[in-house]
This record gives C-alpha cells, sequence and structure tokens, in this order.
C-alpha cells in the first residue's frame, strides 16, 4: 500500500486539495480532522466540556465513530448517524481542535487512522499525520499558507454559501488554532522529518492541487 501524509495549520486547503489529488491517483481520501470533529460534535450535543476531561473519556466508551467509503468519497458516521453535514460549523471547529489535545481522544483514534491506510492506497490529512499517526508515509508533505490568506479563503467561502462570515473574527479564530495546535503537549502540529513543505500563500487552489499532485505522482514513479 502507498501512503500520503498531509499536515498543516486550519484553512491551508488541505482537505480540497488532498481529496482532488486523491481522485485524480485513485486513492482513497482520509479526512483524520473528521474524526475528532465528530467527537466534538458529540460533546457539544451533550453539553460535555473539552476541559471537562473524565466526561470525554467517559462519553468516548458509549459513542462509535466511523469512516466509510463511497468510491473515493468519505463519509463520517457516529453511533451509526451520517454527521459528514453537521461538522464543519465554526463551533465543531473550535470544539474538535480543543478535544484533540486529549491524550484519550487521540488513542481512540490513531488505531482507526492507521488501519484504513494499511488497507488502502491512502492520501490522509490532519494536523500528525507524518509525525505520529503515519511517520513511515512514502510521502509526508506539510500544507501552509499564512494566517491572512486562509482566513480570506474561509470568509468567501462561507459567503458563496450564503452563510454570514466576519473577516478579523475568523482571522482570530484561525491564529488562536495555529496557537492550539502547535503548543498542545500531544503531537502538536510541526513539519514531520523528511517531509515537503508547500505554502500556498500565492497559489490558486488549482495550481496547489497541481502542484501537490506533482510531488505525489514523482514519488510514486
Amino acid at each position: 500500500m502507498f501512503s500520503v501524509a498531509i499536515d498543516g495549520p486550519a484553512g491551508a486547503g488541505k482537505s480540497t486539495i488532498a481529496r482532488s489529488a486523491a481522485t485524480q491517483l485513485g486513492f482513497i481520501y482520509v479526512d483524520t480532522g473528521a474524526l475528532y470533529r465528530a467527537v466534538g460534535l458529540h460533546c457539544i450535543r451533550s453539553g460535555i466540556s473539552a476541559e471537562d476531561t473524565q466526561a470525554v473519556a467517559d462519553c468516548l466508551e458509549k459513542i462509535t465513530v466511523e469512516l466509510a467509503f463511497k468510491g473515493t468519497e468519505q463519509r463520517v458516521f457516529l453511533c451509526g448517524e451520517d454527521i459528514s453535514d453537521d461538522i464543519r460549523s465554526e463551533a465543531v471547529s473550535m470544539m474538535a481542535s480543543n478535544v484533540s489535545k486529549l491524550p484519550v481522544v487521540r488513542q481512540l483514534l490513531l488505531g482507526l487512522q492507521r488501519d484504513i491506510a494499511s488497507k488502502n492506497n491512502v492520501i490522509m490529512d490532519g494536523r500528525d499525520i507524518g509525525t505520529v499517526v503515519l511517520p513511515n508515509a512514502d510521502v509526508k508533505i506539510f500544507l501552509t499558507a499564512s494566517p491572512e490568506s486562509r482566513a480570506k479563503r474561509r470568509t468567501l467561502q462561507l459567503e458563496q454559501k450564503g452563510e454570514t462570515a466576519d473577516y478579523d473574527i475568523i482571522l482570530e479564530d484561525i491564529k488562536k488554532r495555529d496557537y492550539n495546535d502547535s503548543h498542545r503537549e500531544i503531537a502538536p502540529l510541526k513539519p514531520a522529518e523528511g517531509g515537503i513543505i508547500v505554502d500556498t500563500t500565492e497559489l490558486t487552489l488549482e495550481q496547489s492541487i497541481k502542484k501537490i499532485t506533482e510531488i505525489i505522482s514523482g514519488r510514486i514513479e
């Protein structure tokens, strides 16, 4: 099996770029952030604070988080419910960032991620794929962009959906997530050893997809 690890901060376009590259290459795309979002959504629905580590640990014993694939499309299931469309809000994003700092949550999801990679050709994205989940991945990429660029993209994305978007608030949330993800004790966000750093600040989405696909194709050959 051939594995590609793509890490990077929130809003860098990892999911969109990785999904497109996987489709072009015939790989399965695994959005690991969706797993943490599933746990975050459950905590929100249950009124559980991420700071109450015991409550989070207790709830993990009662839930199931699963990924299913329709072709290369990933769907996320929480206790049998397809929540793929329910985990994309800013509130769930922030909760996911908070619960991802907890060792008990990371341990629960680690085995699931590695099992998928052991059975499929995958492009897997997240915050610690190349450093922790798949340290022996065939290709390791750290995808990044300036906070301002990421905030602009996110604002435009929300506006195109007809949702209200405040650039300043989104920028502040991105900076907060960057700090949280890079300063957590367990698996902090950082480039993997031997990884390739790709900055998409000045690139269009199409250019970013082309660059990532070329990097992976070069390693396959």
